[in-house]
């Protein structure tokens, strides 16, 4: 057996002196606390994070240390105690984490009429009880002192909602039809309402947008199998796997699913001796891809010239030869892994092209994949938006065809990839209204705000799975003046049942009994899977000829290229004010608190003559915070960022990822509206995504990488501490 050697660090692999020093002291226990000079800790002149360091980052701490205001609150013992709360002792309420489409069944634990932590659900056979870090700092976000606390008119308090409706409904009118842009509607109570409110107001619509899309993906099952759906994805059926730029453990459609499954395939036992076979093709080095058996590294651009040459490896047809003669030599491999294991194997990718993905779906057919490792029965449906629909509803607006916009959940002034165009067009528009806990981006643009529940202080449900449905319950009172998306849209349609009747109504009637429904409440899930079938699943041959043939005319690469992605802390960006998430380090990189720009250690040497091969670079490098800028250009676009060299990243290929660089209009509110915590944490790449939002492929071809005179310095944690 190949005996591989692994390294934590570039010292550890140049074996410096540097190195062999701080392992002798790996176990120092100094803090330097003399910087309190007896003022305090919170006067202290320490930085944050050594703050939270310090304090073991605790909830308090990190609230502290993000500056965020508490509310004074003084002990008093209960008089009268209510009957079904012991002061000290915990409460477990089923709920469920909902953000922009992704569902993650939890068990909220409730102390003194607090929620303090979550935990996954294991009554749920979808996640089994896992979650991801969003969700765990998710019970952060619900104390953040920038949430929008009352609703807003022309940037105004509105003292009460009925005073706010009556404005709204003036204004409503005379302002039709009504777009309402969202994110990833998988609530069944949701879908109902929605559909009741547009069908007030003829000629109104629903249109859905993801930030990071899977549109590509969609588009792609719908041209070779007459679905536009997502299909289930079985891991654990897979004796191969092969994955192209698909970061599956880390942020990929399902990752607690995919953990869960690819965990099961590659535990070995006394009664499985064997193990899945994990292959992994891609331009950066990411969480999935460190875990692969065999990895390969190409260029962003050559994405589809890889999925065809698998292709036609599988089909006995000629594969071109890459400039990587390893690259070449592993997909033959691949191929004859994927035949040798035919109705074993599982191919997937994370590009957003509708051609890549089409060529995926050949070979996923050619393997016998569906209805074995995947399953049609239960489609996933957290992505539902298709990108022509963003791209034609700012058309629409800007053709005067659009009178009201709402838009909830989405921040597209923020993240789509043509910011500009959409606060252009949403300024024509007569009345607009944003839903949201903040007063982000584009809420700014909109003439009314209407604050909403934190999924802790909500009613609601949603269905990640056709299927398997998870229930929403509120486990604390609302701390602001916020209201639920959809006792708005009720208010406004004429309606005067609350949401939570609705609900509940909605639900006893499915169900047949209340206490039915109430079981449910208290599972938190209602699952009823379909069996598996690949049934009517008949590739269309034509689709695969179109889309290898677009695929040979894509633009090539240029000499540098662009790969933007999302973190497994940060993701899109919606958690941006989570000190927890920006202290997380990147399982990667190990660095925390903003995003930089991730390069090969030889383009590394390239741009900024650092051999991290020599000794004493290596320590240089990596003990010293200062790191190395580059100026990344895209036509009229221009970002700095700090470099970092991450061994592992194609040669050609620079890496950044997406979420970070919130700003308000004036950039002085950023910390007041949006919050202290992402006040100048990185900045924002979503403007460098390519054409139609597709955010999971690549620039290439018209970006220019150079290095800067300046050093800048990062925060990066390690095994013995962290420094800034």
């Amino acid at each position: 057996m190949e005996k591989k050697q692994y390294w934590q660090s570039f010292g550890e692999f140049t074996d410096s002196d540097a190195v062999k020093q701080s392992s002798q002291d790996e176990f120092a226990s100094a803090l330097p606390f003399e910087e309190l000079d007896g003022s305090g800790i919170l006067d202290a002149k320490t930085p944050r994070r050594d703050f939270l360091k310090y304090l073991g980052f605790s909830t308090a701490a990190a609230m502290a240390a993000a500056s965020c205001e508490m509310p004074v609150r003084h002990s008093i013992p209960f008089v009268n105690r209510p009957q079904d709360i012991i002061p000290g002792e915990a409460d477990y309420y089923a709920t469920t984490y909902v953000s922009g489409g992704d569902v993650v069944p939890v068990i909220a634990k409730v102390r003194d009429g607090r929620p303090i932590k979550l935990e996954g659900n294991t009554e749920s056979m979808m996640t089994s009880g896992g979650t991801t870090a969003r969700v765990q700092a998710s019970v952060l976000d619900l104390y953040d002192m920038a949430r929008l606390r009352f609703p807003m008119a022309s940037g105004k308090e509105v003292s009460t909602f009925d005073a706010f409706d009556k404005m709204v409904g003036e204004a409503l009118a005379g302002a039709q039809p009504v777009v309402l842009l969202t994110s990833t509607i998988n609530s069944p109570t949701t879908k109902a309402v929605i559909a009741e409110f547009i069908a007030k107001f003829p000629g109104s619509r629903h249109v859905q947008y993801d930030t990071v899309s899977y549109s590509g993906l969609l588009l792609a099952n719908e041209l070779s199998y007459g679905k536009k759906e997502l299909p289930s994805y079985k891991f654990d059926k897979a004796d191969v796997i092969v994955s192209l730029g698909a970061d599956f453990l880390g942020t990929w459609l399902s990752p607690i699913e995919y953990q869960r499954d690819y965990a099961k395939g590659r535990k070995i036992d006394e009664k499985k001796i064997s193990m899945s076979k994990h292959y992994h093709l891609e331009s950066m080095m990411s969480m999935t891809g460190a875990n692969a058996d065999d990895r390969y590294t190409h260029k962003p651009s050559e994405t589809g010239a890889v999925a065809v040459a698998l292709l036609n490896a599988l089909t006995g047809q000629g594969i071109q030869s890459f400039s990587n003669a390893k690259l070449t030599a592993g997909i033959k491999k691949i191929a004859a892994d994927l035949i040798k294991n035919k109705g074993r194997g599982l191919v997937v990718s994370g590009s957003n092209n509708p051609s890549v993905q089409v060529v995926v779906n050949a070979i996923n057919d050619a393997i016998g994949a569906n209805g074995t490792t995947i399953d049609w029965s239960a489609p996933l449906l957290t992505r539902q938006g298709i990108d022509s629909d963003m791209g034609a509803l700012i058309a629409d607006i800007n053709a005067g065809k659009v009178g009201s916009l709402f838009v909830y959940d989405v921040n597209p002034v923020y993240d789509y990839y043509n910011a500009e165009a959409f606060k252009t067009a949403i300024s024509k528009v007569k009345l607009t209204v944003a839903f949201s806990q903040k007063m982000d981006e584009t809420a700014e643009y909109c003439k009314f705000a209407v604050p909403t529940h934190h999924f802790l202080e909500s009613w609601g449900d949603a269905e990640p799975h056709a299927g398997y449905i998870s229930m929403m319950q509120p486990t604390i009172m609302p701390l602001f003046k916020t209201r639920q998306f959809e006792d708005s849209l009720l208010k406004w349609s004429g309606n005067p049942t609350t949401y939570e009747a609705y609900f509940k109504n909605y639900w006893v009637t499915k169900l047949g009994t209340f206490e039915a429904y109430e079981g449910a409440l208290q599972k938190g899930v209602i699952e009823s899977p379909a069996a598996s079938t690949a049934a009517g699943m008949t590739l269309n041959a034509g689709a695969v000829s179109a889309a290898a043939s677009a695929i040979s005319s894509m633009k090539k690469g240029g000499a540098k290229e662009l790969f933007l992605y999302q973190n497994v802390s940060m993701g899109e960006g919606r958690q941006a004010n989570n000190p927890w998430l920006l202290e997380l380090p990147d399982p990667i990189t190990k660095a925390t608190w903003e995003n930089y720009a991730m390069v090969s250690p030889a383009l590394g040497k390239e741009l900024f003559d650092i051999d991290i091969a020599q000794k004493r670079q290596a320590d240089v490098y990596e003990i010293h915070p200062e790191k190395p800028q580059v100026k990344v250009t895209i036509g009229s676009k221009t970002l700095v960022l700090p470099a970092l060299i991450v061994p592992g990243m194609n040669n050609e290929t620079i890496a950044i990822a997406l979420g970070y660089g919130r700003k308000s209009k004036k950039e002085e509110d950023t910390g007041r509206l949006i919050g202290r915590a992402s006040a100048n944490a990185g900045q924002n790449v979503f403007p460098l995504a390519n054409f139609n939002g597709m955010t999971t492929d690549f620039f290439a071809g018209d970006v220019t990488i150079s290095a800067t005179d300046e050093k800048v310095k990062v925060a990066i944690t390690q095994s013995h501490g962290s420094y800034e």
